[in-house]
């Protein structure tokens, strides 16, 4: 039977359940842009240049990009030309050189990137999607624009931990290369938006790159020829950050900041800091908190004794010295300085790599008759038994030395030492891990009398150098 005929395109219900007339496809909206259609048939030769470069210096730990806001061929069109001949217009008289007039220095506008320029368009607190991100305020690209008007050189300088560009161990998996682009992405269409000027340095590593250390802001005064000194307008320059120290504002206000780096960093460079709520809302400062000023343990005038001031004195002709402390406490150094020029020999697992080879040279230097020294944390009891009984066995007094710095102080001792090779380092001593703090603290315990010694000796330690943060 012939489906009935119907007037327009309404459907109706034949005997042998088709449809008719066909059911109409509704054509899909297309989320591609006719300039993304055009792009891609664009060949590779006529499409302009990425205006972000990229390098990664030869530490691999660093990644360094420059927005070239010259390579928008939109500014290049807008530029005044000479109406004759089509070049670009020749430079006013007040536009030269004055050879005699005093060079200008450089304003800087120095910037954390996550939390300060730009934040997850998603609320999540990691974005691993390059789209997904949003201005930190409708207020950032105005006032970076204004500032840029001002004369301003601008620079992100930010930690980024989450990205890995080598392997630490040959046993590591490969680093994940998509957390890498999606970072670069995510900072090229932030600047792209921006269209200015722009350099920005990314720390992926606990080395002296990291915020607050100023490796990063070293390398790029580096790249733009700058003398910190002579170039550099400290005073008028500025940092801004959302790792400031602050403290919860209570319920329902803005939480604990997840650092003091930032803070920390403007100062270590010498920059006057903001937050992005004072430095783009205008608010008014906050309290902060800075778990750890090294300042408290700075020698001053009223000082008579620091870590290597206090005299350690040779009780026995021959003996066995153990040193109990922290990594980054100040044994070693305490070594070179004191107990060296006392005639002692220093045994170190760092250096020696395990406990068995420090206890069998240990043993060697006392057969010769020739006191020792064991440089290691001999964090608890059951380590320091090793010793006791070697010193017993080889029939001679076993001494410690406690050296008492407090975690913190430890942790920035470890990023001076690191920091300083030619003054401070002399064994070439890398950044130690987060681990090898916290592992000290939980074997800790305090030596006692009754494990053997002859005699415990404490020592505190004051420091003379200075870097804020505890890295």
């Amino acid at each position: 039977m012939a489906a009935p005929v119907t007037a327009g395109l309404k459907r109706v219900n034949t005997e042998d359940g088709s449809v008719s007339p066909p059911a109409v496809k509704r054509r899909q909206q297309s989320t591609t842009t006719n300039k993304a259609v055009a792009n891609f048939f664009t060949p590779a030769s006529k499409k302009p240049p990425n205006p972000v470069t990229w390098r990664i210096p030869v530490n691999d730990t660093l990644i360094v990009g420059h927005y070239d806001a010259s390579s928008n061929l939109t500014k290049q069109a807008s530029k005044p030309r000479d109406r004759e001949n089509g070049k670009a217009a020749p430079t006013t008289p007040s536009e030269t050189t004055n050879p005699n007039k005093k060079k200008k220095k450089t304003k800087i506008a120095a910037f954390d990137f996550d939390g300060t320029l730009v934040s997850s368009a998603s609320g999540l607190k990691f974005t691993k999607d390059p789209l997904d991100w949003k201005w930190w305020s409708p207020h950032v690209p105005s006032k970076l624009r204004a500032l840029a008007a001002e004369g301003y050189t601008l620079v992100v300088v930010s930690n980024q931990a989450g990205i890995t560009l080598k392997r630490k161990k040959p046993k590591d998996p490969q680093p994940d290369a998509r957390r890498l682009e999606v970072f670069k992405r995510k900072v090229e269409a932030a600047l792209a938006d921006l269209d200015l000027e722009l350099s920005v340095y990314a720390a992926t590593e606990r080395d002296g790159y990291r915020k607050p250390a100023v490796g990063m802001w070293n390398e790029f005064l580096g790249d733009r020829k700058l003398l910190e000194q002579e170039d550099v307008d400290l005073e008028g320059s500025v940092f801004v950050g959302d790792a400031g120290g602050r403290a919860a504002s209570g319920s329902g206000g803005v939480g604990k900041d997840h650092s003091c780096c930032d803070r920390d960093f403007a100062a270590n460079v010498g920059l006057k800091y903001y937050t992005p709520e004072e430095f783009f809302l205008g608010e008014d400062a906050k309290p902060f908190i800075r778990e750890f000023d090294p300042k408290l343990y700075v020698e001053n005038e009223n000082t008579s004794m620091d870590a290597n001031s206090i005299i350690f004195t040779k009780s026995n002709p021959l003996d066995l010295v153990l040193f109990v402390g922290s990594p980054g406490a100040g044994k070693s150094t305490y070594y070179w300085n004191r107990l060296k020029p006392l005639g002692y020999e220093r045994v170190n697992q760092d250096i020696l790599k395990s406990r068995e080879k420090c206890l069998k040279e240990a043993s060697k230097y006392l057969e010769q008759g020739v006191p020792v020294v064991v440089d290691n944390t001999n964090a608890d009891p059951d380590v320091r038994a090793h010793w006791i009984n070697l010193a017993r066995n080889s029939n001679v007094p076993v001494r410690c030395i406690l050296f008492t710095a407090p975690a913190k102080l430890c942790e920035h001792n470890n990023a001076v030492r690191a920091l300083n090779p030619l003054t401070m380092n002399p064994e070439g001593r890398g950044i130690l891990p987060q681990m090898a703090f916290s592992g000290f603290r939980q074997r800790y315990r305090e030596p006692k009398m009754s494990e053997g010694f002859e005699d415990i000796a404490r020592v505190e330690f004051q420091i003379v150098a200075i870097i804020l943060g505890d890295q």
